[in-house]
């Protein structure tokens, strides 16, 4: 196996045995040592890959962003040729998928954040675009920043254990946000 590769395998060991230590310790619990002893490597190669625990938690975060980027485009590519909203329908099915996802790859984000808030930085711009195009797609702009702040609010209280909802009923209002013939508005005057 070649550098390059086993480069890439320890990095990913390393920022999945992170998660699996904030999914079941919590944040707090995250220690460059738990995580070399998680991952089975020595801290020396733990530090080859990340310097800093702040490098651990942005790298978690990266992982984090590329998996519902993934997921995303695959809903585009479905919801696109269906939804008159294929934006704002993607964004709400992604929420639904963090919540889903929440002991996993979207605890990430609380975890890292917890630990250092200024990380929270880099999803804002990328939300601002998301926004941007959700509106310049949608017949009521502000119902449907609406509808997703909706979702994003599920999300988190989700994450923080704040919850009050089943699962069944969770879901069902994620339906009835991607519903958008529910959501059609009377022309306004």
């Amino acid at each position: 196996m070649d550098n390059t590769t086993r480069s890439k395998l320890s990095r990913n060991a390393i920022i999945q045995a992170a998660l699996i230590i904030i999914g079941r310790d919590g944040p707090r619990r995250l220690t460059l040592d738990a995580i070399a002893r998680e991952a089975g490597v020595s801290k020396g190669g733990l530090m080859h890959q990340f310097r800093s625990k702040e490098a651990v938690l942005r790298a978690m975060l990266e992982y984090q962003a590329e998996y519902f980027d993934t997921f995303s485009q695959h809903y585009m590519t479905e919801a696109g040729t269906t939804s008159p909203e294929a934006n704002l329908s993607t964004q709400i099915a992604v929420a639904r998928e963090a919540v889903t996802t929440q002991k996993s790859v979207a605890f990430a984000m609380l975890g890292a954040i917890s630990e250092e808030p200024g990380l929270l930085s880099m999803f804002k711009e990328i939300d601002a675009k998301k926004i941007e195009s959700i509106k310049t797609e949608a017949v009521d702009p502000e119902l449907a920043t609406l509808r997703w702040y909706a979702a994003r609010g599920m999300l988190l209280s989700a994450l923080l254990g704040q919850c009050s909802l089943s699962d069944d009923e969770r879901q069902r209002l994620f339906d009835r946000l991607l519903d958008s013939q529910q959501w059609l508005t009377h022309n306004k005057t």
